[in-house]
């Protein structure tokens, strides 16, 4: 299977994704940014979804979502950067730099045979994809990815770049300062010659919105995921939802965007045969507090995944968090699912990896796989 994440980065408002339309809390709570009416799709009779997620709803009504309540991690953190380092490594009580996925990478291929098991579209190297040995391909633009691609002259760029296969020409691996940095160069090169490959091999009838930043990381991740260079992990990012003010306008263009784009990107795989093999994960790295601010809402703490694939079953799991005075946290929801029970779920029933070799414990999983 092939897993493509999706980090909605700022902290998405849990409450006004999957909505409690039919809890009198939540209008007591937000008096100004409680959605009703034509703002909200009911999913049943307790909740709905936010209407800027229609797309969503129909891959939803098809059984496909996955809409898992609750998620969040022990002692909460609202800090944007500590909260999102414990999703990123898995470890909710202490600090580490190899991430979950880099490692589930390392499992996946131990000798590291394949510099692309990985790809990241954006800028940067996320955590979750950091880990000793796993060479990560991180892509802008991938009609232009490469190395010194802005250098004027073919000749001038292959000279440097003959330069720099030179300097990671291993001669005697222990006179190396870092054998790190030498596989992760000599990784670097070998991906780039790979995924500079793909959007020549890919054709498609599906048309991606182009003035959408989400989509187009997607229409990436498809025409390297449809190229058949051995890519398994896929990650990317949407946001900022740090709404902590306009939250109305700025967190349905947010969803609108998202929601297109992940309907337009199952079109994608469908054309070409690879649904059945791809399963989508979404998370933020907190909800956001119960009370609305009047514009916009604060950072909380427990908030909502998805899970989106044929071979997901789809549906709302778990027990959607109460709002009552007594199960609040501090004025935040209070999460039910660990993080990490989604991420054993993730990898034991569709990555067909020990979740024990990632996450170093047992944790019970999730009934998210058919």
């Amino acid at each position: 299977m092939n897993l493509v994440v999706i980090q909605l980065s700022g902290g998405n408002d849990y409450l006004n994704t999957v909505v409690p339309f039919n809890d009198a809390r939540y209008y007591e709570y937000r008096p100004v940014m409680g959605l009703k009416g034509e703002s909200v799709i009911p999913l049943d009779a307790r909740v709905a979804f936010n209407s800027e997620m229609r797309p969503l709803k129909r891959l939803f009504d098809q059984g496909k979502v996955a809409v898992i309540m609750g998620t969040g991690y022990p002692e909460p953190n609202r800090s944007h950067f500590r909260s999102m380092d414990i999703w990123h490594t898995a470890e909710p009580f202490a600090s580490s730099a190899e991430g979950w996925l880099g490692k589930t990478a390392s499992v996946m291929d131990p000798t590291g045979a394949n510099p692309v098991t990985a790809v990241n579209f954006g800028r940067g190297l996320p955590r979750a994809l950091a880990y000793p040995g796993v060479s990560v391909a991180s892509v802008g633009q991938l009609e232009a990815y490469g190395f010194l691609t802005g250098i004027a002259g073919a000749k001038k760029r292959d000279a440097l770049l003959d330069v720099m296969a030179r300097i990671y020409q291993p001669t005697d691996e222990a006179g190396w300062v870092s054998a790190r940095m030498l596989g992760t160069g000599q990784g670097a090169l070998r991906g780039a010659d790979v995924l500079r490959e793909a959007p020549a091999k890919y054709s498609s009838n599906v048309e991606y919105p182009a003035e959408n930043a989400i989509a187009q990381s997607l229409k990436g991740v498809a025409q390297v995921l449809t190229a058949g260079v051995g890519a398994r992990i896929f990650y990317a990012n949407h946001g900022s939802f740090d709404t902590h003010t306009n939250e109305l306008v700025n967190h349905a263009k947010l969803w609108r965007d998202l929601a297109v784009a992940v309907e337009t990107f199952w079109q994608d795989l469908e054309e070409h045969h690879a649904a059945d093999d791809t399963v989508i994960f979404m998370f933020s790295e907190f909800g956001r507090r119960i009370a609305d601010n009047s514009s916009g809402t604060d950072h909380g703490s427990g908030g909502v995944s998805f899970l989106i694939g044929n071979r997901v079953k789809g549906g709302l799991l778990g027990e959607y968090p109460k709002l009552a005075p007594a199960d609040q946290l501090d004025g935040d929801v209070r999460f039910n699912t660990d993080y990490r029970q989604v991420y054993a779920s993730i990898l034991d029933q569709f990555m067909d990896v020990d979740p024990s070799a990632v996450l170093n414990a047992k944790f019970d999983q999730l009934p998210v796989g058919r």
